[in-house]
């Protein structure tokens, strides 16, 4: 009993591990993106005090070309932590998957006492009337 129990913590802080996990990845898409927003705007209004919006040429402000760089290096990362948000995704439906499993044949664990238990209970409460029922009629 104690080691299922045991096993069932162990799932469930595992489940538990998982969500986090995931919920940590969710936030730093979303720091990245809205730093990059941020950044996208920056650039535009440099371009717009420069008055020029061609990276390629002579006179682009620097500073939008470093808010560039790192908009994209931004960018870039927010994509390599959605493909790692997709495997904490399955990870975290696998841990549930188990812990469902352990805690089903817990329950049917559970109901297979409670049936014996009643079974034996009946079986006391049968052999009480029978001997009163032999009682009654000696």
């Amino acid at each position: 009993m104690k080691s299922r129990d045991t096993l069932i913590r162990l799932k469930r802080f595992q489940v538990d591990e998982k969500r986090r996990r995931v919920a940590q990845i969710e936030m730093m898409i979303a720091e990245f993106t809205r730093m990059a927003d941020d950044l996208d705007r920056e650039i535009a209004l440099e371009e717009s005090r420069a008055g020029i919006s061609d990276p390629a040429h002579f006179a682009y402000p620097t500073y939008a070309k470093a808010a560039m760089q790192r908009r994209d290096n931004l960018s870039r990362s927010a994509d390599e932590l959605k493909g790692q948000l997709d495997e904490a995704k399955s990870e975290l439906q696998e841990a549930f998957e188990e812990l469902k499993k352990v805690e089903l044949l817990d329950d049917r664990e559970h109901a297979r006492e409670r049936a014996a238990d009643g079974a034996r209970e009946q079986a006391e409460l049968d052999r009480i009337g029978l001997a009163r029922a032999v009682r009654m009629h000696a």
